[in-house]
């Protein structure tokens, strides 16, 4: 017998559970119903193929793609990514059944320390550093319905609040395993320079002509004891939004409506555009064009939060809701799984921060955003935590709408899978950047 069979429900597993599994397993290789709340067919040629990939490979573990059985019985083909250095985040997606060799197996549930909820990412992360963790692009199995979606915002949840602490415990003790650990007290930032306001609302844009108004109003409106502005990059948009900024604009010198020479740009060009601008204040703090700040004060808590702890970074907490401003489920979305000691560390392991973000433009204008329309914030957020103190506001800043013309609204599969495939790769660069930088900033820009 070459292969045998173990599972667990949803992903979730003790420590204990999997040195069982591994005291039993005897075959060559095993094979782990990682979510065995879906049921799966698999041929004893799949099995064949998958041991193969795995010999030549020295692979530590082989996943693959998929078919799902709809309720009319219509196959789908069900892809999953290619794992990375990266893919670290702890709902990456596999499939329910992966294949593990036995001997690095029982290997890796020796060095694992004792989780109730964590084991089997505490696992996989481990038999990340036997070996490969090997995506075969071929639909090996078959499950007997779709696979259920995950909530985005399940992490944040309070019910999962103790899964999440024993998920960051985990990785927190991969990342010192593999030289990869940020540790504090990170440097301050010295917020020098000459601006020509204290803060700048950056808004990029296009085709929103139905929010941006009330996106740059809701701007304009903040009360301060500073001057500010508002920066609003329109991208070319040809719905009615470029004439209705330009409206604006003209009766208001608080607002900058730049349309870029570029046709080629994402939201982190638009970005760019806006904080290399000889208008944007020291400060630069992001506003969705669909989206409006809770309260008048948001600025001014934001300088605040900069000016008392030299930070690098700030950023806020937002509350769902639909696009006639009605609360939605979860509500307040304020990530307090962030802490100032192992924030930098597990922002790598969850796939965003929060809103609002800001920035010290200064520090931004050293290093540009990405020139893309998603994930171009996580980029930045990780760059700046790795040296920087990233500080939080748990308070809700922040309204974010939810609707059809969301950017992420009814994404496909195979759009999630290049979103989350994208910061993989942002993940990788860091904790490649990360295992050889040794921190030597005194916190002044130069």
């Amino acid at each position: 017998m070459s292969t045998q069979t173990a599972g667990f429900a949803g992903g979730l597993c003790p420590t204990s559970f999997l040195r069982e599994i591994a005291a039993g397993a005897e075959a060559p290789y095993l094979l782990l119903h990682v979510d065995n709340r879906i049921p799966f067919a698999i041929s004893p040629l799949s099995i064949e193929r998958l041991t193969e990939i795995a010999d030549e490979s020295s692979a530590a573990m082989v996943y693959s793609d998929y078919t799902d059985l709809s309720d009319d019985g219509a196959p789908a083909i069900s892809p999953v990514n290619d794992y990375l250095d990266g893919s670290v985040r702890d709902d990456f997606d596999f499939g329910p059944v992966v294949m593990v060799r036995t001997g690095l197996l029982k290997e890796a549930v020796g060095r694992l320390g004792d989780y109730e909820f964590a084991g089997w990412y505490a696992l996989r992360l481990e038999l990340s550093r036997l070996g490969g963790l090997v995506h075969v692009p071929e639909p090996m199995y078959e499950t007997a319905s779709p696979v259920e979606t995950v909530s985005q915002f399940d992490y944040v949840d309070a019910r999962n609040r103790q899964v999440q602490i024993e998920m960051e415990r985990a990785f927190t003790s991969y990342l010192a395993a593999t030289g990869a650990l940020v540790e504090g007290p990170l440097a301050p930032v010295v917020h020098e320079g000459d601006f020509p306001v204290e803060a700048t609302v950056v808004i990029p844009v296009k085709n929103r002509v139905a929010t941006v108004c009330q996106a740059v109003e809701s701007a304009l409106g903040q009360k301060t004891d500073f001057p500010f502005n508002v920066i609003v990059v329109d991208n070319h948009s040809t719905d009615g939004t470029t004439e209705a900024l330009s409206a604006m604009a003209s009766g208001n010198p608080g607002l900058v409506h730049i349309v870029p020479e570029s046709r080629a740009l994402g939201i982190g060009g638009c970005w760019n555009e806006a904080v290399q601008s000889r208008y944007c204040g020291r400060y630069a703090v992001q506003l969705d064009s669909d989206d409006l700040y809770a309260s008048p004060d948001v600025l001014s808590r934001i300088v605040k939060v900069f000016r008392r702890d030299g930070a690098g970074m700030v950023i806020g907490s937002y509350s769902l809701t639909d696009f006639d401003l009605k609360p939605i489920p979860p509500g307040l979305i304020d990530h307090r799984e962030w802490t100032d000691s192992n924030g930098p560390n597990n922002a790598l392991r969850i796939n965003g921060l929060g809103a609002p973000r800001a920035f010290f433009t200064g520090l931004v204008r050293r290093m540009p955003f990405p020139n893309v329309s998603y994930g171009e914030d996580y980029a930045m957020a990780l760059r700046i935590s790795r040296s920087y103190r990233v500080s939080r506001i748990f308070d809700s800043l922040y309204l974010c709408r939810r609707w059809s013309g969301n950017s992420d609204a009814s994404l496909s599969r195979e759009r999630m899978n290049r979103n989350n495939h994208y910061k993989d790769t942002l993940r990788t660069r860091e904790l490649q950047a990360r295992r050889s930088h040794s921190s030597d900033s005194d916190g002044t820009i130069d």
